[in-house]
């Protein structure tokens, strides 16, 4: 039996990333902090399909141990696709951050990601039709004034994930690495990096994405051969190859 992981399922992308997943017949081990969020998952994914095996895993990435934690109870598991979907944001100009908040942003974005992605590598690099997706952000391609560790970890992202899918075809593995880089989408993301309750995004953007769109685009870097999904600045989607410069003989 094989299981589609997602990271950061409770609410938003990763919460309609693993419906659209269950629509297309996979098992899922769904992994949040919020065990009572996966929970109601659980049961809405029952209900599109009652076959379909769910495991619940609660986890808090913002501490590296649980990460190792996670990977190891899930060693069992036949996995054919991690998704890396859980991030923190943050919008804060650098003179003003709190850094108790900044720490664990980059635990989340950067140490647990790099983390899980280097142990599904090894494992799994050469197990045909095996994906690893992490989801980084169209502001890992453009920094943001007001926002620049959040960019800055999401440069790390998108830079670390490009270069495993080159290393990766290098290799000649049969796993591919992607990307799914989204812009402003309306999830609980954007009122935790801002502290409130209730974020109004229309008054504030005249476009953005729902996470059910944006699960929709997740679903054609799973389809493609591409290595990234980048929502624009027009807010357009597109699949294309690799952006960062690869050195391959530096």
């Amino acid at each position: 039996m094989k299981y589609t992981v997602i990271t950061g399922a409770s609410s938003g992308i990763g919460y309609e990333t693993a419906l659209a997943f269950a629509r297309r017949g996979k098992n899922l081990i769904v992994v949040a902090r919020r065990e009572s969020k996966l929970e109601e998952l659980k049961s809405t994914i029952k209900g599109i399909d009652s076959n379909l095996d769910v495991i619940i895993q609660t986890s808090d990435l913002s501490d590296t141990k649980q990460a190792h934690d996670l990977y190891h109870n899930l060693k069992d598991y036949q996995i054919e696709t991690w998704i890396n979907n859980a991030g923190l944001g943050d919008s804060s100009m650098i003179i003003d951050e709190d850094l108790d908040k900044v720490e664990n942003l980059l635990r989340v974005n950067i140490d647990s990601l790099t983390i899980l992605s280097a142990l599904y590598a090894r494992d799994y690099a050469d197990v045909e039709g095996a994906q690893l997706i992490n989801v980084s952000s169209a502001l890992g391609y453009a920094i943001s004034l007001g926002s620049v560790v959040y960019s800055a970890s999401k440069y790390y992202v998108s830079a670390f994930t490009e270069g495993l899918a080159r290393e990766l075809k290098l290799q000649n593995a049969k796993l591919t690495a992607k990307i799914l880089a989204p812009a402003m989408t309306e999830t609980e993301f954007v009122n935790n990096a801002n502290n409130v309750q209730n974020f109004d995004y229309k008054s504030k953007f005249d476009k953005f994405h729902t996470a059910r769109e944006m699960a929709g685009f997740m679903m054609a870097v799973y389809d493609s051969d591409k290595v990234i999904g980048l929502v624009d600045g027009n807010y357009e989607f597109g699949l294309r190859d690799q952006i960062y410069p690869i050195l391959e003989n530096f």
